[in-house]
């Protein structure tokens, strides 16, 4: 290779992955999501048990490599809601030991790159919109009410949402009055302060520097003291047989929760930008921020939408906004920590009250009773699953009934559009089931897979329908790409029955790859090969000719029925 060939690979690499065009613009987006960035990092990390330098911490190293390895450009990634609510359960669970902590944060990244290897983010799209705004709202509600408790200057005793329902009548009937009072002013700073100022201060930041500022003042409530500083600590993540289970099923739960945070935020990123992510990259470059996060005893994070979104407006347009705003926080860090520790813990909760507000689907709330009452039960079901039991149940309980409930609808019209002697569009076809005098019968599935949902039925369907003194019946798959299991088996038994009755059955319009699944599973195996046509109108005639006592005429291909050597080629 040239010196001039090395030359121009190198530009073609960085236009694709790195461009400076816009630097201006993602450099002051970046600065600014990062001062945003600030006083959420400090509360989820209050909040996750860790530390609020864990937070930090998490904002930094997730933020920065998201956002180089990642695929949605101008999305912000650090703790989140979600993720926070996961790992402070976690962190309660194992008695706040930072090598089996945060080896569940490790594995739970590793996981999230192989979902990103293994091409799953398509699939985790596939989540109903009833589960994600059920788990969403009901993690919104886990956020409230863990701070209620702290807004009145107390910590709840134990860990879930139980505990921290139970423990605030005794906050509210005990308030330490300072901080009752900070906290107060910090839900007041960020539930009204004006949206034009929030252009040059956000809300979450005010509230932070006022309810700080105001402790100088009213004396007395509980702070976040020393915060470290400087690099955090390795920590090699390990793990007991005893405890294998509690932190595979955490690095499971905050794989899943991560991915889907992070893939419905790349959606709102896309919709604000007219571009389009890449799910599987987006995937791997949170996995590797996760991974990384857990080697230092940071709590992990996904795609956050607020971040993201001030991001956008703040004229971002690539990868490097969200890797300067790590680097802003890291200066944060190094060296204005010690500042950091003169918080008061209420003004921070009254952060986080807005932020689960604001998580909780008021736009679906306002709106549900005038949709689809199937998809209200739904997300009340998992809203309750999640913040009285936990979230991977809840989301496995919504997803699981959310496809049973969609199947069970294709299932009734695929079912309701069997018709017995359907109309046909052709004259010839509507003149030889007339001819039959009601001894043939003609089956049109309906469009789209045939599955197990519609399977129970189309044996009785079938049985129904064909009367006694019925000769023969048709089944037409030429509208089905394709069937499982069940429909095969439906199918052979469908065949079984007429035969037993004496009589004909007749397929036409199968695909090879249904020919392929009836032969595999020999479903096949009573329909004979004269009686497989490749048209509807050619398995007609020979119906009607032979239930009229008439020879079977065969002149070639065109007019009877398909040799076995062609319905053997349509099988391969």
């Amino acid at each position: 290779m040239t010196s001039t060939q090395k030359g121009a690979a190198a530009p073609g690499f960085f236009k694709g992955w790195f461009d400076f065009s816009n630097l201006r613009g993602d450099l002051l987006a970046g600065v600014t999501t990062g001062v945003v960035a600030l006083p959420l990092a400090l509360a989820f990390g209050e909040a996750s048990g860790a530390g609020p330098i864990a937070g930090l911490w998490g904002a930094i190293l997730l933020g920065f490599f998201a956002a180089l390895l990642g695929g949605t450009p101008t999305l912000v990634s650090g703790p989140t809601g979600p993720m926070v609510v996961v790992f402070a359960g976690l962190f309660a669970a194992l008695n706040g030991d930072p090598a089996l902590v945060f080896a569940a944060v490790f594995l739970g990244g590793l996981l999230q790159i192989l979902m990103g290897v293994f091409r799953l983010g398509e699939y985790i799209k596939l989540v109903p919109y009833p589960v994600v705004s059920g788990f969403m709202s009901g993690i919104g509600v886990i956020i409230i009410a863990l701070q209620v408790s702290r807004l009145f200057g107390h910590e709840p005793e134990g860990s879930g949402t139980i505990p921290a329902l139970s423990a605030i009548p005794g906050a509210v009937m005990d308030p330490v009055i300072p901080a009752l009072a900070l906290g107060l002013l910090s839900l007041a700073v960020v539930f009204v302060w004006p949206k034009p100022w929030g252009k040059f201060v956000p809300a979450s930041l005010a509230a932070l520097i006022i309810g700080t500022l105001a402790s100088l003042v009213l004396k007395g409530a509980p702070l976040l003291g020393d915060i470290p500083t400087g690099i955090p600590s390795f920590i090699l993540p390990s793990f007991t047989p005893d405890t294998f289970a509690v932190v595979l099923e955490a690095a499971v739960i905050l794989a899943l929760l991560g991915s889907i945070d992070s893939l419905l935020t790349s959606l709102v990123a896309d919709n604000m930008t007219a571009t389009r992510h890449k799910s599987n990259i987006e995937l791997f470059g949170q996995g590797v921020g996760n991974a990384i996060a857990g080697l230092f005893g940071a709590i992990p994070g996904a795609g956050a939408t607020m971040r993201t979104v001030i991001n956008i407006r703040s004229g971002a347009s690539t990868r490097l906004s969200g890797m300067v705003h790590s680097l802003v926080l890291l200066a944060i860090v190094l060296v204005l920590s010690p500042l950091a520790g003169q918080i008061p813990h209420a003004v921070l909760a009254g952060i986080l009250v807005k932020v689960g507000y604001d998580i909780i689907d008021w736009a679906y709330l306002k709106r549900a009773h005038k949709g689809p009452r199937w998809d209200l039960v739904l997300m009340a079901l998992v809203l309750v699953l999640t913040v009285f039991v936990d979230l991977i149940t809840a989301v496995g309980v919504g997803v699981v009934l959310a496809a049973l409930a969609y199947v069970k609808q294709i299932a009734d019209i695929q079912v309701a559009a069997l018709n017995s002697n359907a109309p046909a569009d052709d004259p010839e076809e509507r003149r030889l089931l007339d001819g039959a005098n009601g001894k043939v019968a003609l089956f049109d599935f309906a469009g789209g897979p045939l599955s197990f949902g519609a399977a129970a039925d189309l044996g009785h369907h079938v049985r129904e329908k064909a009367k006694d003194g019925m000769a023969a019946i048709i089944l037409d798959f030429s509208r089905v790409p394709t069937l499982d299991l069940s429909a095969a088996m439906a199918v052979d038994t469908i065949a079984s029955d007429a035969k037993a009755a004496g009589r004909k059955v007749y397929i036409t319009g199968v695909n090879d790859k249904v020919a392929g699944t009836l032969a595999a599973l020999d479903a096949d195996k009573h329909i004979g090969a004269d009686y497989r046509f490749k048209t509807r109108i050619e398995a007609l005639r020979h119906a009607a000719g032979a239930v009229a006592g008439a020879p079977d005429k065969r002149n070639g291909e065109s007019t009877g029925p398909a040799s076995a050597g062609a319905w053997f080629q349509l099988k391969a």
